[in-house]
């Protein structure tokens, strides 16, 4: 009991002195009076400070395939010697040093000589006492700070049709003078430049005027690189989402200005003139995009002549669409199912299905416009190329339908219910099929050569019988010597005249002679009408098929030239940078 007392204290008291000296290590490291977070870990101005980098995948979340993003879950490992820090341990200068007492003496010694140059220049720059980073490095009040600004686009992330708002990955270049920040070379071992972060220095509060996410200032305060003359440059990276004017008048062969207009929240232009770097924006670091293609990124400086201190920079980015995407996913397919409705007219005319397979392209063509729906922005400004293609597909179809109606109802016409007018006979059975390289069945010719044959006879005979007179011609038949009467000579009307037998049987009275004759009479103009109005409803037939034949060709040569005149404008058309003038409301 009394062995274990001791040894149950001198854990909590080991533990204390442990914290006491690791205290006392991370104090001594981080003194402000030998270590500056703000300057770079270097012995001298010219030396360069390695860094070791390597990445650790430990997820690989997702990969976003339209938007083109990876998200994931890394490690970095970063390893660097630290100078500074040598006064605390010589192994984070160079660990072969670490077995001999003198040459430590004579590191720290160094690292004491190098707590240093930079530090020294920075303290001497940001020291309180002449820099006050709230205030406009400016002389006096009415001295003009100038800052020039320049746009380095780095991505094109996406453009939201839907929302109007493009997504783009830019670097904002600035630079301007701030005589606080200059010194002589000579006095800091002739340093020329120094980087500060950039949250301790006055900035320019540019910021971008038509965004449309909230985020109006820079993602990252990146460091600023001052040179001794007093020139600041600050490249900071920024993710802006700026509202975007989307034009579907020729979507998806579309070509869009989102522009990215810069100005100062605070300051107007008595105080901060904005000029422009450069007169286009800088592409060096530009990643391509797998949608759209840059066709041209100008610059420009508005001011308002009404308003005096009014000044703002403005980048257009003129982009085109890559089609390739929406010409296999939409475009293709719906010609294709355009192309079906052509075969509705091919399908024989008393096909009930012709109505089913409009129907079905109609609905086809309806799906595809809902689907367009979701993507253009709903706007009444103007109607999206496609949509207007698939309108006008609409329309055929619907037309297609129409025609196959009546074409249907022609079809199933007789000589009961319609009789055919001269007109349609010379348009529909003589002039068209000949114009669209059609011709009526060989039986159906010989049996209308045998039609008019046979009237043209009845119609001489009717003429003959006339001439004879009324009394002959109205009853038809010849008196007998009894008092009998005989048929008339009508049954006998041919080239050739009734054998004797034939002639001597047809003068001899006999019971039932006569209704035998009226019998056949009455089969035979019962054939003649048969015939006659299967004759009629051929005719109707052929004027149906001569129809669908007709539409066929007129639908083939509407659909061709209407997809290529509405597709080609947009594709040959010329872009051309207009000189956009900008005043503000």
């Amino acid at each position: 009991m009394l062995r274990e007392g001791p040894s149950e204290l001198s854990c909590p008291v080991a533990g204390s002195l442990a914290a006491d000296t690791e205290e006392r290590l991370v104090e001594h490291l981080l003194n402000p009076a030998h270590y500056n977070k703000l300057i770079r870990p270097a012995t001298n101005g010219s030396e360069l400070v390695t860094v070791q980098l390597m990445v650790s995948l430990a997820q690989l979340i997702s990969v976003h395939e339209r938007e083109q993003i990876m998200t994931t879950n890394v490690w970095h490992d970063q390893d660097s010697e630290i100078p500074i820090l040598c006064r605390a341990s010589a192994q984070s200068c160079s660990r072969p040093m670490r077995q001999s007492r003198l040459p430590l003496l004579y590191l720290n010694e160094r690292c004491s000589l190098a707590a240093d140059t930079e530090e020294r220049l920075v303290e001497h720059l940001l020291n309180p006492a002449h820099y006050n980073k709230l205030i406009r490095p400016a002389t006096n009040g009415s001295e003009l700070v100038t800052v020039q600004l320049m746009v380095s686009l780095a991505q094109l992330i996406s453009v939201h049709e839907r929302e109007q708002i493009m997504t783009t990955n830019v670097w904002l270049t600035q630079e301007w003078q701030d005589y606080r920040l200059t010194w002589v070379p000579e006095e800091f071992d002739g340093m020329m430049k120094v980087r500060l972060p950039s949250k301790h220095i006055w900035l320019p509060d540019v910021v971008l005027y038509n965004n449309a996410d909230g985020m109006y200032e820079v993602s990252f305060y990146s460091n600023a690189v001052v040179s001794y003359d007093g020139s600041v440059f600050w490249l900071p990276p920024a993710i802006y989402k700026s509202a975007c004017k989307i034009e579907v008048k020729h979507f998806p062969f579309d070509q869009q200005n989102c522009t990215l207009r810069f100005r100062s929240w605070t300051y107007d232009r008595t105080e901060i003139d904005l000029v422009l770097k450069t007169d286009v924006a800088s592409m060096d670091d530009f990643t391509p995009s797998g949608e759209w293609d840059i066709i041209a990124l100008p610059g420009r400086r508005n001011e308002n002549p009404a308003d005096s201190t009014y000044v703002d920079i403005t980048y257009d980015f003129i982009i085109r669409r890559k089609p390739l995407f929406y010409t296999i996913n939409l475009i293709i397919p719906c010609i294709l199912i355009t192309s079906l409705a052509i075969l509705v007219f091919y399908l024989p005319s008393d096909c009930g299905e012709k109505m089913t397979l409009c129907i079905s392209v109609l609905l086809a063509l309806t799906v595809f416009l809902l689907l367009i729906s979701k993507i253009v922005p709903p706007t009444s400004l103007d109607v999206p190329l496609v949509g207007k293609y698939l309108m006008f597909t609409m329309v055929l179809v619907t037309f297609s339908i129409v025609t196959s109606v009546c074409v249907l109802n022609v079809h199933h016409r007789s000589p009961t219910t319609h009789t055919m007018p001269p007109w349609v006979k010379l348009v529909f059975l003589e002039k068209l099929p000949a114009l669209l390289f059609m011709r009526q069945p060989r039986n159906n010719c010989e049996r209308q050569r045998l039609r008019q044959r046979r009237r043209a006879k009845e119609q001489r005979g009717r003429r003959a019988a006339g001439g004879q007179g009324d009394g002959r011609a109205g009853a038809g038949r010849d008196k007998l010597p009894h008092g009998e009467r005989r048929p008339s000579s009508n049954l006998a009307r041919g080239k050739q005249q009734p054998p004797p037998l034939t002639q001597a049987l047809l003068g001899r009275p006999s019971p039932g002679f006569e209704e035998a004759v009226e019998g056949v009479r009455f089969i035979a103009n019962h054939m003649k009408s048969e015939d006659d109005d299967r004759s009629v409803s051929e005719d109707w037939k052929y004027v149906a098929m001569v129809i669908d034949r007709l539409f066929l060709w007129i639908f083939v040569f509407v659909c061709v030239f209407g997809t290529v005149g509405m597709f080609l404008q947009p594709l040959f058309q010329n872009y051309t940078v207009k000189t956009l003038t900008h005043t503000p409301g």
